[in-house]
């Protein structure tokens, strides 16, 4: 009706759980407090439980009673970050969905400004940090992840991708539509489109406990990479090109010194260390086949990208 105040733009917060009994209410209660002070802007939560071991969906059923706008969804086992955070966007009913941590280092405090960043059109927004407070080892696999997809998926150079994103329900809903067993959220959303920006936030230290991903957990996530990009199979085939013709002119080489002077010597120790160069790069091809070949059984035998055990306010 004219004259009549336009409807909140309501704003999805999905966040995946793991060994956070400590810190999820927290966040919840900052991020309520954020939105209200965000005229115009209402929002609802989507916390999936990756079946942590500890009391986390207690607490998410304690936060659903308390707050109608809080929906929480245990999983049957863990299977994953990204998983988790595709089982919320499924459940996601906003105009935007916004992406977090449960462990308050995505600090809500920092919500603002993703969100007026996000009123300039842009399908998706990333939070990068001003300083990162991770440890050594998430903040080498942080700028290996960066690397990958800028190498691999086309994913431009003045982007840095982060946990803390805010995404369009049109890129949402494409986004869903993806049920292989192994997804990548940073991966789809860069398949999908290029009108992708950042905002400088405040990265917090972590308020309890430590990170879940360990150094396998760093190592699959990486791979899932692979699943989005045939870039590695062709460089590994140009690799082999290049080697096969280096071998050849290396041979025809060997050859006419030999004609030129028959009394040259062999070197046993170089065409060994050659062989093994070789037979190293071969099952270093061989491994990243193997790993697209995995994926495509994996895939075909309808490995579930996950199951819900139980729903709380849904």
């Amino acid at each position: 009706m004219t004259g009549e105040k336009d409807a909140d733009k309501l704003v999805s917060v999905v966040i995946s759980c793991y060994n956070s009994e400590h810190t999820i209410r927290k966040v919840v209660e900052l991020t309520l407090e954020a939105f209200r002070g965000l005229p115009g802007y209402d929002c609802e939560f989507v916390l999936v439980n990756d079946c942590s071991p500890d009391g986390t969906f207690e607490v998410i059923r304690q936060l659903c009673e308390e707050y109608p706008c809080v929906h929480g969804i245990t999983l049957m086992r863990n299977f994953g970050q990204h998983n988790g955070l595709m089982c919320a966007m499924r459940h996601a009913k906003g105009d935007f969905v916004l992406g977090m941590d449960d462990d308050l280092q995505t600090h809500p405090s920092q919500i603002p400004l993703i969100v007026h960043k996000m009123e300039e059109g842009h399908d998706l927004v990333y939070g990068c940090y001003r300083e990162s407070k991770n440890g050594a080892v998430k903040r080498f696999t942080s700028w290996l992840n960066k690397v990958t997809s800028n190498k691999l998926l086309g994913r431009p150079k003045h982007i840095r991708a982060s946990n803390f994103w805010m995404i369009t329900r049109q890129l949402k809903d494409q986004v869903v539509q993806y049920t292989n067993y192994n997804p990548n959220v940073d991966a789809l959303f860069t398949r999908m489109t290029n009108d992708v920006a950042n905002v400088v936030i405040e990265h917090h230290e972590r308020e309890y406990g430590s990170s879940g991903y360990t150094l396998r957990k760093l190592v699959r996530l990486w791979l899932a990479y692979f699943n989005y990009t045939v870039v590695p199979l062709r460089a590994v085939s140009a690799f082999g090109v290049f080697t096969a013709v280096f071998g050849i002119l290396a041979a025809m080489v060997t050859l006419v010194r030999k004609l030129v002077d028959p009394s040259l010597l062999v070197g046993w120790a170089s065409i060994v260390c050659l062989l093994l160069v070789f037979f190293g790069i071969t099952l270093f091809a061989l491994g990243i086949i193997g790993e697209y070949v995995g994926n495509i059984v994996l895939s075909v035998n309808s490995t579930p990208q996950y199951i819900v055990r139980e729903k709380v306010n849904l």
